[in-house]
């Protein structure tokens, strides 16, 4: 059950990001998912671990992550569709 929480939580935060960024996620549901997860850990790594906990995902730090990724891949799609 815990895994299900996990995903859950990790779409949640991938798509507040792509929410108050203000940008799409490629892929969808899916790609929230994957944002918020590997958003968490790149917050957790660049600002530990404090605040509201939320199975696994110590939510400020993994919603900072998560925009400082869809931010970077949302730059990096652009910049793609303007070299072709």
């Amino acid at each position: 059950m815990s895994f299900i929480w996990f995903l859950i939580i990790g779409g949640v935060i991938g798509w507040l990001a792509g929410m108050i960024l203000g940008k799409d996620i490629p892929g969808g549901v899916i790609g929230n998912i994957i944002a918020g997860i590997i958003g968490a850990w790149i917050g957790g790594k660049l600002l530990g671990e404090w605040g509201w906990k939320i199975s696994d995902f110590y939510v400020f730090p993994a919603l900072i992550g998560a925009l400082i990724l869809v931010f970077v891949v949302s730059f990096v799609l652009k910049s793609m569709r303007k070299a072709t």
